[in-house]
């Protein structure tokens, strides 16, 4: 059975199409259930909408909610549609967003870092003159920050793990196998899923988000793992899903799962 839980659309100011377009695409892939996940208002700030290309203003965000809660009701029988979000986790700032997202019927939140010392983890220019411990120190920072992420209860699912090397590829050469070590065991304690995003091939890193190092530590562990494309246009829905199964199994997964109100479904593989 295929699924994807990771796409976006037009709200968030960096992607194509409407919530309905996904959900098309989805189904013209013979997809069985598709989440969608847009990036979540910044309620860290007072204006309605401090980032437009980066995250939807706060008056669109009940619209939000209900389109796809009716969109739900309307493809129901054709396909599942799973009401999600993607939520970035901001320390100082968890709170004001745990409330916000408390309110509404959520299948499933995914976490993500998109900042490290308050710079995007995507900014070329982050790396630059930086000595090699203060690239270590950056690098364990942020695995600090998933682990933080996983341990607030907030959600379900742990985005694009090491999508810090997306713009900066020399990132997973960076030695820290003792933070990834421990974050993967802190998300399996907390019973949290990992998702494999395939949108690296749209940065310069390319391949998946996380490695496939990445992923054997987390079978390791225990991890569960969830799919997600994070298309930003309908044609990447379910995009590289096949390929993704088959490394799985190759790693020795027998199952992955998704989200529906907030309870874990299992998938064979």
């Amino acid at each position: 059975m295929k699924f994807d839980l990771h796409t976006h659309h037009f709200r968030c100011g960096h992607a194509e199409g409407s919530i309905r377009d996904y959900i098309d695409a989805a189904i013209a892939a013979d997809f069985k259930v598709i989440g969608i996940s847009d990036h979540t208002p910044y309620f860290g700030s007072p204006e309605d909408q401090p980032f437009p290309a980066i995250s939807m203003r706060k008056t669109d965000f009940e619209g939000y909610v209900q389109e796809v809660l009716e969109l739900k009701r309307e493809y129901e029988g054709k396909i599942k549609v799973l009401l999600g979000i993607e939520s970035d986790y901001f320390p100082d700032h968890a709170p004001v967003y745990q409330q916000a997202l408390a309110a509404h019927p959520f299948d499933y939140i995914i976490g993500s870092i998109h900042h490290v010392r308050d710079v995007s983890i995507f900014n070329k220019k982050r790396w630059n003159n930086l000595t090699p411990e203060q690239q270590i120190a950056d690098k364990e920072e942020y695995f600090n920050l998933i682990r933080q992420s996983a341990r607030s209860g907030m959600f379900q699912i742990i985005a694009h793990m090491d999508a810090m090397k997306g713009n900066y590829p020399p990132f997973s050469d960076i030695m820290t196998d003792a933070a990834i070590d421990e974050t993967l065991r802190v998300i399996a304690e907390c019973g949290l899923a990992i998702e494999v995003n395939t949108s690296g091939k749209t940065k310069l890193s390319g391949g998946w988000y996380p490695s496939h190092a990445i992923l054997e530590v987390a079978h390791h562990h225990g991890v569960d793992i969830t799919f997600g494309s994070d298309a930003h246009k309908p044609s990447r829905v379910g995009d590289e899903f096949d390929e993704v199964a088959k490394v799985l199994k190759e790693i020795g997964y027998k199952e992955w799962v998704y989200f529906e109100q907030k309870q874990k479904v299992t998938v064979p593989l």
